[in-house]
């Protein structure tokens, strides 16, 4: 256990200790449900491994403890605790150490560009499991009340403040949008047909033709929901 749970379990009454000692048992039943959420998806489409190692820095100490002592049920604690303390130390391990966060892939820039900072583009496998981790984020916060827009609603809220890279804000958009639309069905069905299909070498040649594809499926998908 972190030092500081343990001093806090110490020295509380029984009380609290025996709130503490439940939000920890909900906090990993939080996000061991939510790997496994990620995990059914990412199967769905192929994407075994990283659906097995999937969000696996949260049970260490500087996430795991932290985590649980800013547990709330019904949103991040990442939050709960920026609000306590103006920063989350669990996100700054968290975001570091997986690849499907967009903050994994920013960089400083050599180029004369507002604040210094750029992003890189994400491979697609890991916008994939991004894709997954969203759904999966609100399936288990909405829990009985989620609809498959929810996941889209939740990425226009806070579009444009982020530093994605514009090809993986476009693909992310563009699969949240067929979610929505279509259902994880037919969404799941194009990742593993057109996002994450295996190439040739002379396919992988002639990348342009595939990100062309997606270009237009996207153009059609925007033109259908009347964007």
């Amino acid at each position: 256990m972190h030092p500081q749970m343990k001093r806090n379990v110490s020295e509380r009454p029984e009380g609290m200790r025996n709130d503490l000692m439940m939000r920890l048992w909900e906090h990993f039943k939080t996000i061991t449900y939510h790997r496994y959420l990620v995990a059914k998806g990412c199967f769905a489409v192929g994407l075994y491994y990283q659906g097995l190692t999937h969000d696996l820095s949260k049970y260490s100490p500087s996430e795991f403890c932290v985590g649980a002592m800013y547990y709330q049920g019904n949103r991040s604690p990442n939050n709960a605790e920026r609000e306590a303390k103006g920063y989350s130390s669990a996100w700054l391990h968290h975001k570091g150490r997986n690849k499907h966060h967009y903050e994994y892939w920013i960089d400083y820039s050599v180029h004369e560009i507002k604040g210094g900072l750029a992003p890189a583009p994400m491979p697609r496998r890991y916008v994939v499991e991004m894709f997954m981790d969203r759904v999966a984020a609100s399936k288990v916060y909405n829990g009985e009340n989620y609809k498959d827009s929810d996941p889209l609603t939740y990425f226009e809220k806070g579009k444009g403040m982020g530093l994605l890279h514009h090809d993986t804000e476009a693909l992310l958009e563009m699969l949240l949008m067929m979610l929505a639309r279509y259902g994880e069905k037919e969404t799941y069905a194009f990742i593993r047909d057109h996002v994450l299909a295996k190439r040739s070498m002379h396919q992988r040649l002639v990348r342009f033709s595939q990100k062309q594809r997606i270009l237009r499926y996207y153009n059609k998908l925007m033109r259908k929901m009347g964007k």
